[in-house]
């Protein structure tokens, strides 16, 4: 699930050229499609922060979709929910009855936004139901069951996209380019650590910290470090190596508090990672032959800033939160309107995943070198 804090609103123009750039499309399944360049109904599939705070807001300033259905395992929250949005009955659903949904012509996409270990089950029952599946980071569990998610999706002929903000971001987008067209020479290597200090009061029954439900660092916020790694360099990483620093082990029991980590790419290229709920961290740096160029913060909700060796500046370009959900939002369903391939695909969350995978078994032996495994 989503787990930061900050964003940046394009253009129209912007937002045009963006999508001439998009991925080549696929067979969607005209059921899941709909008609035309209708407004995609949503169902936020998980009522917490993200979602009260952020999806639903954002899905108030979105162009191409817009908040259809509700899902959550707590009922006491739909009053409220369904009092401010406006959402019937008949397109709210509990995660036991989700199958239900097969036969709601209001919703077109479930967007996952649970604590981690319901990622897989609801994302099975969505794509079997015929409707597209967005899911927040990680991907899920383990690579084995992002590699389910994948399968079923492809199989009921729906689309996956990852909820991976960031690149839809301006600021990264242009980084992500700059992969491709090297203006400061050769990458040598980078940095990337994303954190926040928390849980100065103790567990108070936070998720994050259960291993059951996919609590720890390396899920919530490691995530962004190899999604950047890996888009910043165009490349999939070989081998990792990675430490548990944890601290706080009273508080953090099965899961871990803080990783560092170092992936290894081709051409030599490494990356310095680390992630952690003890330390306040949002840095993305780029070394190369002839410069750098860093963001900083490169993954908040909003203010994503940076410059570069020669005195470029790249300035904040969304505007305030929730901005930067509306746009991902808006992208992923022109991506269905439009009949592409998304942005951040069900793939882009299955690489992460595989990298996460042989993270963990590296810091379980202690920093033992691990290859990572290829699709």
């Amino acid at each position: 699930m989503a787990g930061e804090r900050n964003p940046p609103g394009w253009t129209r123009r912007e937002a045009l050229q963006s999508m001439a750039l998009a991925g080549a499309a696929a067979a969607w399944s005209p059921r899941a499609l709909g008609r035309g360049q209708r407004r995609i109904g949503v169902a936020l599939a998980g009522l917490g922060h993200y979602s009260r705070d952020l999806l639903a807001p954002a899905l108030q300033l979105t162009r191409h979709c817009r908040l259809a259905g509700l899902v959550t395992g707590s009922p006491d929250k739909l009053p409220e929910w369904q009092g401010r949005y406006g959402i019937p009955d008949r397109n709210v659903y509990s995660y036991d009855d989700l199958h239900r949904i097969a036969d709601d012509p209001d919703i077109d996409v479930v967007y996952i936004v649970t604590p981690n270990h319901l990622h897989k089950p609801l994302a099975l029952v969505a794509a079997a139901a015929g409707k597209h599946v967005w899911c927040e980071k990680p991907m899920a569990m383990d690579a084995a069951e992002g590699a389910e998610m994948l399968k079923a999706c492809r199989d009921n002929r729906v689309q996956l996209a990852i909820g991976y903000r960031m690149q839809h971001e301006p600021n990264t987008r242009r980084f992500m380019a700059m992969a491709k067209e090297r203006p400061y020479g050769r990458i040598v290597k980078l940095r990337a650590d994303a954190g926040w200090f928390g849980w100065r009061d103790g567990a108070d029954g936070a998720w994050r910290l259960d291993p059951a439900r996919g609590g720890g660092a390396m899920y919530d916020m490691g995530v962004y470090c190899i999604n950047a790694a890996r888009y910043c360099t165009g490349m999939e990483p070989l081998a990792v190596q990675a430490w548990d620093e944890t601290a706080r082990r009273d508080l953090f029991k099965g899961v871990d508090e803080t990783i560092r980590f170092r992936l290894e790419f081709p051409e030599d290229i490494v990356a310095e990672c680390v992630t952690s709920f003890g330390r306040n961290l949002n840095t993305l740096q780029v070394d190369c032959e002839r410069g750098w160029y860093m963001l900083s913060p490169f993954q908040g909700y909003e203010g994503n800033q940076g410059r570069a060796s020669d005195g470029t500046v790249f300035a904040p370009q969304l505007g305030p939160r929730p901005r930067m959900q509306a746009e991902q939002m808006d992208q992923d369903a022109l991506a269905i309107l439009e009949n592409r391939t998304p942005r951040a695909p069900g793939e882009e969350g299955l690489a992460d995943m595989r990298v996460i995978d042989a993270a963990f078994a590296s810091a379980r032996a202690g920093g033992e070198r691990v290859d990572i495994a290829r699709g």
